[in-house]
C-alpha cells in the first residue's frame, strides 16, 4: 500500500528554497504527522488527486469551505462568468449587496455586514469594533478557540483559573498580550470570576463550538450562560463562526444552539472556496464602522467579485434539504463507526456534530476541555494518518484538526473510509 510520492517530494524540496518550511501555512508542512506534504493538482467532488496521481477521498475540504465539494459545477461557472467581466474593481458592485442580504437574512443578530478577505481580518476587525463601541480595552478569549493570527489573539493561558495572557508566538509583545485574558472553555465560573473583577472588558470572543482543538462541544446551556453573563456585565459577545457559520445550520451555531451573539464573524463557506471573511452586528453597533463611524477598517480586495460570486452560489445551494442530507450522511458515518469505537473503548473516541467530526486517541470517554485534548496520543494519530493516506483517505495533517463532510461525499465514500479506519487502527492499536 506504499504511496508513490516522488513528484511531491521534488516539489517540496523546491518550495523549501523559497518559502519558510516550503509552505504558506504551517500545518500544511506535515510536521506533526511526519514526512513531507503532498502536492495536489485536481479536486472534484469528494476526491483530490496529487501530482503523483494518487487519488484520495478528502475530509479536509480546504479546511472547511468546500461544503459543496471540490469544483462544484455551478460555483465554477459563476467564477468563470464573473472573471470574464473583471477580477477586481476596488469599487462597489451589485454582487456585494446580494451576498450581504443573504447573510443578514440568515443571522438575526446581523443587520449590517462588512466583508473582508480572511477569518483573521474578520476577528481582528470585530474586536476593534467592540473596543470602539464600548470604549473599553481588554478582551476575553477562551482556551482552545482559534481566531486567526492577529497579535492580541495569539495568546496562551497562564497559570490559575483565569489569567492575563502571555504571548504564544515570537513577535507578539507582552504589552499586546496583556489586554487579552484567557479563560477555560466550558467553565462558566472562570468567566464569571473575570467579569466580576474587571470593568474594562470590551468583549468576549469565542468559537461557540471549538473546532481548532479537535471538536469540543459546549456543555448544556453553556453558551446561553456566557451570553447572560456578557449582558449582565455590559460586555459584547463575539461568536467566531468562521468554521461553524452556514455549516452547523443556515444560521450557524447561533441557530443550532438558540443563542444570539452581539457580533458575528464569518468566513470559509461564504466564499465558496475563495479567500473571504466578514463581520456583522446590529445596525447600532455597525454604525461605528467607517465611513459611518470612527472605527477604521479597509481592504483593497474586500468584496472581491469572484469570491462574492462563488459565495452567492454556495449559499443559494444550501437549502434545508442540503442540511438534511449532511446530517443524514454524518449520522451514517457515526453509525458505521460505532462498532469500531466500541471495540477500542478507552483507546479511541469519535465525535461528530452535523458535518464536522474528530477522532481522538485517548482513554477518555468524552472530551469537554482543551486539557483533555492535550493528553491525546498524537504519535498514534501521526501513524494513523500515514496509514489512511496509504488507503486513499486524506485527513487534515494534524491531530488537533477536525474533518469535514460535504454534499459531494457519498455513503460509498463513508464505507471505504470506515474500512480504511478499521484496517489502520488494527495496526496502530493492536
Amino acid at each position: 500500500m506504499a504511496l508513490h510520492t516522488s513528484r511531491s517530494k521534488e516539489l517540496y524540496d523546491q518550495a523549501c528554497k523559497y518559502m519558510p518550511g516550503g509552505v504558506n501555512s504551517p500545518v500544511r508542512a506535515f510536521r506533526s504527522v511526519g514526512g513531507y506534504p503532498l502536492y495536489f493538482k485536481l479536486g472534484k467532488g469528494s476526491h483530490i488527486i496529487d501530482e503523483d496521481g494518487n487519488d484520495f477521498i478528502d475530509y479536509c475540504m480546504s479546511w472547511g469551505p468546500l461544503i459543496l465539494g471540490h469544483a462544484d459545477n455551478d460555483v465554477v461557472k459563476a467564477i468563470q462568468r464573473v472573471a470574464e467581466n473583471g477580477t477586481s474593481f476596488g469599487a462597489p458592485h451589485e454582487g456585494e449587496i446580494s451576498i450581504a442580504r443573504m447573510v443578514v437574512e440568515s443571522f438575526p443578530g446581523i443587520e449590517k455586514v462588512r466583508f473582508v478577505n480572511s477569518g483573521t481580518e474578520a476577528t481582528m476587525s470585530a474586536i476593534r469594533l467592540a473596543r470602539g463601541y464600548t470604549g473599553k480595552s481588554k478582551i476575553i478569549k477562551f482556551d482552545g478557540c482559534y481566531h486567526g493570527h492577529a497579535d492580541h489573539l495569539l495568546v496562551a493561558a497562564g497559570s490559575g483559573l483565569a489569567t492575563f495572557g502571555m504571548p504564544d508566538s515570537a513577535g507578539v509583545t507582552r504589552d499586546n498580550a496583556r489586554d487579552t485574558i484567557v479563560v477555560k472553555y466550558n467553565n462558566i465560573d472562570a468567566l464569571h470570576q473575570v467579569l466580576s473583577n474587571n470593568d474594562d472588558i470590551a468583549c468576549c470572543i469565542m468559537e461557540p463550538v471549538c473546532c481548532n482543538y479537535g471538536l469540543i462541544l459546549p456543555k448544556k446551556d453553556y453558551l446561553k450562560q456566557v451570553s447572560e453573563l456578557c449582558t449582565k456585565y455590559n460586555v459584547l459577545l463575539i461568536f467566531d463562526e468562521v468554521i461553524t457559520g452556514f455549516r452547523l445550520a443556515r444560521g450557524g451555531a447561533q441557530e443550532r444552539f438558540g443563542v444570539q451573539a452581539d457580533i458575528t464573524t464569518l468566513g470559509k463557506i461564504i466564499g465558496g472556496g475563495l479567500p473571504v471573511g466578514a463581520y456583522g452586528a446590529s445596525s447600532k453597533i455597525m454604525a461605528k464602522v467607517a465611513p459611518d463611524g470612527p472605527v477604521y477598517q479597509a481592504g483593497t480586495l474586500s468584496g472581491n467579485p469572484i469570491a462574492v460570486a462563488a459565495g452567492i452560489v454556495t449559499l443559494q445551494k444550501l437549502v434545508p434539504s442540503a442540511y438534511q442530507k449532511l446530517e443524514e450522511l454524518g449520522k451514517y458515518f457515526e453509525e458505521q463507526m460505532q462498532p469500531i469505537v466500541s471495540r477500542y473503548k478507552y483507546k479511541l473516541l469519535f465525535k461528530r456534530l452535523a458535518s464536522i467530526f474528530a477522532l481522538y486517541f485517548t482513554n477518555e470517554d468524552t472530551i469537554i476541555s482543551v486539557d483533555q485534548v492535550k493528553e491525546c496520543n498524537m504519535q498514534q494519530f501521526a501513524r494513523f494518518h500515514r496509514l489512511m493516506l496509504e488507503r486513499g483517505i486524506y485527513l487534515s495533517p494534524s491531530g488537533y484538526e477536525v474533518g469535514f463532510l460535504s454534499l459531494s461525499h457519498s455513503k460509498e465514500d463513508i464505507d471505504k473510509t470506515v474500512k480504511a479506519i478499521d484496517e489502520s487502527l488494527e495496526i496502530v492499536l493492536r
